[in-house]
């Protein structure tokens, strides 16, 4: 067996302008369980896009982008649906960043020894391949970006940014979600930035220039993200799995109140999870939990017990075809921080 055999048939993101799903999420709501959950989901979520006056904060957790949702999360940026996004590292860099250069996630086959895949070079997420050469490839140009910029704390927002304009003009794939972002002035905050392919790439630039290198000033994520909050009356937060994206970005009503600013709490909240809530884990605390910290009313919002990829294309097709996201003004959210990165 040799690498190529099994690295041949790449995932396939889904393209949720291609389909309509109103009838699907109309008729899930006159039924029960996850399908009645669904379908309340995709009505907050039209709400939060209705709303003139609420910022939508996408949170994304866990593997969805490599799994063939990566297009969902660009198709919601590039129609005006999500002012700032919070995620994991893997989900941007791994995933999105990764394949903005032409490389693939692959169909795995499950019957093969994992040994044997660490022989050939291949890392398995679940049933998807991804190939560790081209992963380390991406870590390269992570620290060929850093090695470029000026030596000085960055939030992981201002370097995901120099991504973005890295990839204006060395992509191969257009239209990833870090270039998107990028050209929408929609910020993307890493905070555990680190725990990704960029950790290696940092690593190797701060152990190559051990006297004057950059770093990654999470505390500075949380101080801008917090400004994005007490920047809007009225926020609502769209939640692919959980994990620090979901706790980072419901604490900044907790630390804007920290800072002597009094902000309203999270009004709207979707959070789409598969974690148990019984061990009192951050990733499974339920929207209702959040409340009793002054983090998410209640009013409106809705956890749906799935696996991501199964539910998410047909909320957010929903939302793409009932249109409100065509009216709503973008925020711009990145034009807030004014420091040119040199």
């Amino acid at each position: 067996m040799e690498k190529k055999d099994l690295l041949k048939n790449s995932v396939k993101h889904i393209d949720i302008k291609s389909f309509d799903s109103t009838v699907i999420i109309d008729s899930m709501r006159d039924m029960s369980f996850t399908s009645r959950d669904t379908a309340r989901a995709a009505d907050i979520f039209n709400l939060m896009l209705k709303d003139s006056e609420c910022a939508v904060i996408l949170t994304l957790a866990g593997s969805t982008s490599a799994a063939g949702c990566m297009q969902v999360y660009v198709d919601m940026v590039k129609n005006n649906m999500v002012d700032a996004i919070v995620a994991t590292g893997a989900a941007i860099v791994d995933m999105d960043f990764f394949e903005a250069f032409g490389f693939k996630h692959y169909k795995a086959e499950l019957a093969v020894d994992d040994k044997t895949l660490r022989s050939l070079y291949i890392d398995r997420i679940y049933d998807t391949y991804i190939d560790e050469e081209q992963l380390q490839a991406c870590d390269n140009t992570i620290k060929e970006i850093a090695d470029a910029l000026e030596r000085r704390p960055y939030s992981s927002r201002e370097f995901i940014r120099e991504m973005g304009r890295y990839l204006t003009t060395d992509a191969k794939k257009k239209d990833s979600l870090v270039q998107v972002c990028f050209e929408k002035d929609v910020p993307i905050f890493c905070p555990a930035f680190s725990d990704s392919s960029a950790g290696f790439g940092l690593v190797k630039h701060q152990y190559e220039n051990p006297e004057s290198h950059l770093s990654i000033d999470s505390v500075k994520d949380f101080r801008e993200l917090t400004e994005i909050k007490m920047n809007s009356d009225v926020s609502g937060l769209f939640m692919i799995g959980g994990g620090v994206p979901k706790n980072f970005v419901q604490d900044t009503v907790v630390c804007a109140e920290v800072l002597g600013k009094e902000v309203d709490m999270h009004k709207y909240a979707v959070q789409i999870t598969v974690a148990d809530v019984r061990d009192g884990a951050c990733s499974s605390s339920t929207l209702k939990e959040a409340c009793s910290w002054g983090k998410v009313d209640t009013v409106y919002e809705q956890m749906v017990y799935a696996e991501a990829t199964s539910v998410l294309p047909l909320i957010v097709s929903y939302a793409y075809h009932k249109g409100h996201w065509k009216s709503r003004e973008q925020r711009g959210f990145a034009g807030l921080f004014t420091k040119a990165v040199k």
